[in-house]
């Protein structure tokens, strides 16, 4: 079937068809689906997290996971998914402007749920990175000490890199489980964002990339940053798209990642790759006009997530999904040129 002819899919559960039926059990609030999911991924904490992060915004109010844990009040993937379920909720009520008593409570009772988790299974990285997610919310932390406002050079970080203080005890304790685990880098990330100025967090992306070792998802993080900074400037009122993506930083951090990631990566061991980290990839590679962009949406192909495009496409008051097929054919089509 030709690119331009692609019915396109926009599923949280992406080319997981394990986690599809997941999913689907949990519209009808039934957990059977979530619990064999997640004891197949036991131990394997990337897919763990990964899977886990969706199923948490699939159980929207939790009532499936919540009577899955009065069933199992001891099972240490019920007790992970309900700090799950909770955290997103608490961060939910953040994003919605919520009064800071409200947001207080969920939080405290979030890390409630994270510190459950832990007890009952100390060695997931999940209840950790859920930590980290909830230290970005602007409300009294004192109860993350020691794990909060750490000086960033204790923590493996040199000094004059001049790294913001921050959870980084956190951090560390989800890389003593998990090294490199990609969604703890990404709330790192946002918490710079939400805490900090949009400046610090390009720049702890652009330290985790050039740490990243090579085949590394993290080489990725730096174009998440370029995004919110983009839509920071735009929101401001500095526009001036081509300008932002065309500079010598994203070109080179572009590059990077399609090379010491994309393609550093096997073809067979593709289909692990996160979507939503493809998708951002292909968007920044054709932003900045660096070659390779076909490659990445042939690895695509109809999967295509809501982010980057939505965010970017509402700025210009433009169609996400005709933007995305705008990019996808035009970049295919280079690709079938330079191979005749």
């Amino acid at each position: 079937m030709a690119a331009h002819d692609m019915a396109l899919i926009v599923d949280l559960a992406g080319r997981d068809d394990e986690l599809r039926r997941a999913l689907e059990d949990l519209r009808m609030n039934r957990h059977f689906a979530m619990r064999s999911v997640l004891m197949k991924s036991w131990r394997d904490w990337p897919l763990r997290t990964a899977r886990s992060q969706v199923l948490a915004v699939g159980a929207g109010d939790g009532a499936a996971v919540a009577a899955w844990l009065d069933e199992e009040p001891s099972s240490a993937d019920a007790l992970m998914m309900w700090a799950r379920v909770l955290t997103r909720q608490a961060v939910r009520a953040f994003r919605q402007g919520n009064d800071e008593a409200l947001l207080a409570r969920a939080a405290g009772v979030a890390r409630d749920a994270c510190w459950a988790a832990l007890h009952h299974s100390p060695g997931d990285p999940v209840p950790w990175v859920c930590l980290l997610d909830l230290a970005k919310l602007p409300i009294d932390v004192r109860y993350l000490d020691p794990f909060f406002r750490q000086r960033s050079y204790q923590w493996g970080c040199a000094p004059e890199l001049g790294l913001f203080d921050g959870p980084w005890p956190l951090l560390h304790e989800v890389d003593q489980r998990d090294p490199g685990n990609r969604e703890a880098y990404h709330r790192m990330r946002e918490y710079a964002d939400a805490r900090l100025s949009g400046g610090l967090a390009v720049d702890f992306s652009r330290w985790v990339s050039g740490r990243a070792p090579y085949g590394s998802a993290l080489h990725v993080v730096p174009l998440y940053a370029f995004l919110a900074e983009y839509r920071r400037r735009h929101a401001d009122g500095r526009g001036g798209a081509i300008a932002f993506w065309s500079t010598a930083q994203v070109k080179h951090y572009a590059r990077k990642a399609c090379d010491e990631w994309f393609y550093a990566t096997p073809v067979p061991e593709r289909s692990r790759l996160s979507l939503v980290d493809l998708n951002h990839l292909a968007f920044v590679l054709v932003a900045c006009g660096e070659i390779g962009a076909g490659g990445v949406f042939e690895e695509i192909g109809q999967f295509a997530t809501n982010a980057p495009w939505a965010q970017v496409s509402e700025t210009l008051g433009r169609d996400w999904q005709s933007e995305f097929r705008r990019m996808r054919d035009s970049s295919l089509r280079r690709r079938g040129e330079h191979r005749r």
